[in-house]
Formats: C-alpha cells, sequence, structure tokens
C-alpha cells in the first residue's frame, strides 16, 4: 500500500469538464444538497447536471466552492482507502477540504465552511486576484519575474498583496484600483499558450487584509461547527503541522477562521513540509480538474525532490513505473 500526501483543490479547479461528475445519490451529495437548502441555493445535482457550462453561474463562489468540496471529499475517500494517507493540504479553500477528509470536521461542517466562506466573501472584499508565473516553460525560477512582483507590492502597498505562493506561480490579490495596476505593471509573459498576467474570474481579494471582514463575520457565523483532532496530519496554508498526537483544536479554529482568510496562503509551504516531513511515494490530488498537478511538479523541482531538476527529469518520472504524482480527475 502506497504511502500518499492528499492535496486538495481551490478555486479554478471545476470547469466544463467536470460537470456531470457527483452520484447523484450519494449520501453526501444528498447532504449537501439540504444544506443549501437552509441557504435557499441551487441543487449542487442540478448546477452539476446542466447541459452546459455556464460561467456566470457555475463560477460564482457559493456554487463553485460547493461543487469542488464534494467532488474533492468523494476523490479523497476513494484515496485514503485505497492508500495510506500520511498527511492532507490544500490550495487556498482546498484547506476547507482537507479539515473534513483529515477528519478534524465531519463532512457536514466542513460543507457549512465552505458555503459560509464563500457566501460572505461574495459580500465583503471588492477587488480580485491575478496569477503570474515566475518561472519558465522548463519551469526555471526566472529572477527578472520575481524581482517584478516585489517591485509592484513594494510600490502599491495597500491595493496589491501576495495572496498565494503557488509553486511556479504568485497569486497576487488587491482593491480593483489595484488589480487593474498589476494588469497593466507586470511585464507581459507566455508561458505555453498562455500571456500572463491575467485576472482569474469571479476571484476575490482573498488571502488579504481586504477581507478581514469575512474572518470577523466567520467567527459570528460559525460558531457552532465542531473541530475535532484529525485522523491524518494536516498541514496548513503556513506549513504549520496539526497531528492526531497535539492539534490544538483552540489554534485550528483559530487558523481557519482567522489567518486562513486574511493572509497570505503558502502552498508551496504546505507541499514541502509534506514531501520532507512524511517522505510520501506519491502526491495525490483530488478532482477536479487537475490545477495542482504543474504546481506540484514546479515545487518538485525547486526542492530536488528524487532528483528531479527540471521539467523534463519531472515528465520523465511521471511517465515511468513508479511516478510521484496521480491525478484522480476522471
Amino acid at each position: 500500500m502506497s504511502r500518499i500526501s492528499i492535496l486538495c483543490p481551490g478555486r479554478g479547479s471545476y470547469t466544463e469538464k467536470s460537470l456531470g461528475s457527483l452520484p447523484t445519490d450519494h449520501e453526501w451529495v444528498v447532504a449537501a444538497d439540504r444544506v443549501r437548502a437552509e441557504y435557499g441555493l441551487e441543487p449542487l445535482v442540478e448546477l452539476d447536471g446542466a447541459k452546459r457550462f455556464e460561467p456566470a453561474r457555475h463560477l460564482r463562489p457559493a456554487h463553485v466552492s460547493a461543487l469542488i468540496y464534494v467532488r474533492s471529499m468523494l476523490d479523497g475517500a476513494r484515496a485514503i482507502a485505497e492508500h495510506e494517507a500520511v498527511a492532507i493540504a490544500g490550495n487556498s479553500m482546498g484547506w476547507y477540504t482537507a479539515l473534513a477528509m483529515g477528519g478534524a470536521l465531519s463532512f457536514e461542517d466542513g460543507f457549512r465552511l465552505v458555503q459560509d466562506m464563500a457566501l460572505l466573501q461574495e459580500e465583503e472584499g471588492a477587488g480580485g486576484q491575478i496569477i503570474y508565473p515566475v518561472v519558465d516553460d522548463g519551469w526555471q525560477r526566472v529572477a527578472a519575474q520575481e524581482q517584478s512582483v516585489r517591485e509592484l507590492l513594494a510600490s502599491a502597498p495597500g491595493e496589491v498583496f501576495a495572496s498565494i505562493h503557488l509553486g511556479g506561480y504568485e497569486v497576487l490579490a488587491g482593491t480593483n484600483a489595484g488589480v487593474a495596476r498589476a494588469l497593466k505593471e507586470l511585464p507581459k509573459v507566455k508561458l505555453g499558450k498562455v500571456t500572463y498576467p491575467f485576472r482569474l474570474a469571479q476571484h476575490g481579494p482573498y488571502h488579504t487584509p481586504l477581507v478581514s471582514e469575512v474572518s470577523r463575520r466567520a467567527r459570528i457565523n460559525l460558531t457552532e461547527i465542531t473541530f475535532a483532532r484529525p485522523q491524518t496530519t494536516l498541514v496548513d496554508g503556513r506549513g504549520v503541522r496539526f497531528t492526531p498526537w497535539s492539534a490544538d483544536l483552540a489554534a485550528l479554529r483559530d487558523y481557519t477562521l482567522g489567518a486562513q482568510v486574511d493572509t497570505t496562503y503558502d502552498f508551496t509551504a504546505s507541499v514541502r513540509v509534506a514531501l520532507l516531513e512524511f517522505a510520501p511515494d506519491l502526491l495525490v490530488t483530488p478532482g477536479p480538474g487537475n490545477t495542482l498537478g504543474g504546481v506540484c511538479g514546479q515545487i518538485l523541482i525547486d526542492a530536488h525532490w528524487r532528483g528531479i531538476r527540471t521539467r523534463a527529469d519531472f515528465d520523465r518520472v511521471q511517465a515511468s513505473d513508479a511516478p510521484i504524482l496521480l491525478s484522480m480527475d476522471r
């Protein structure tokens, strides 16, 4: 049985290809729609079962976060049944999924956390997020692009913030004026067929002080969700571990409703800790999508994991009989 670290995806992972991926009669899908009815929200089975993907509808935070959570939980349960999970982490809202997948929250409490946070983030914190690469097509660091990000952040305090450290990418967030400035001032870079920077659709200024009101209101709204010691070690967005033997539940709640919301989320650090502290045989990324595949490859290169120093090395390992990364997306 392989030892695995599971890495749960965040926003942006549910796309047109994800439609029809939820089993309508599964107890978790039924439970999720029961909670959504309390909020007066459209059932997930209708969203996921739609004949066509409608970005304005499907990518609304209150909808897409719930879809991602349920799909990731289903995949995670299968991974845990088939392997030995030694650590679980997640990117951004994927932290909430990790909490439930690791046993620190029940499925329903995890869903309420995801749903409430999405609704609060729709209401609070005008602004958005952009993404910008700091690597080249070979996934090697580019000093000039890193410097461009540092200079922008230094020149726009209060307008632009570091939101997520995401492998070979930096996700920046800010006010609408700050986002416009970042899109204008960061040098255009082409990676593959994509030109950067670009604004992420329907994303707010997550993981910045601009959403501190979300944190305040979440502490009030979510007093009834119950945190427990996880059954599997959790690695948060700082690289801090919460283990089955030493998890401080007050600290876990405080981080989840506090710093996780309004300070920079370091997904890179969480993956490095999962690698270096637990030495898994596999990194497993649940669906929907495979948004973390390349990101994880970039982190493996940066860590020189198993001698992986280039994109070609990563591709070679992935094509071998002992790959390091397993995507569960169908």
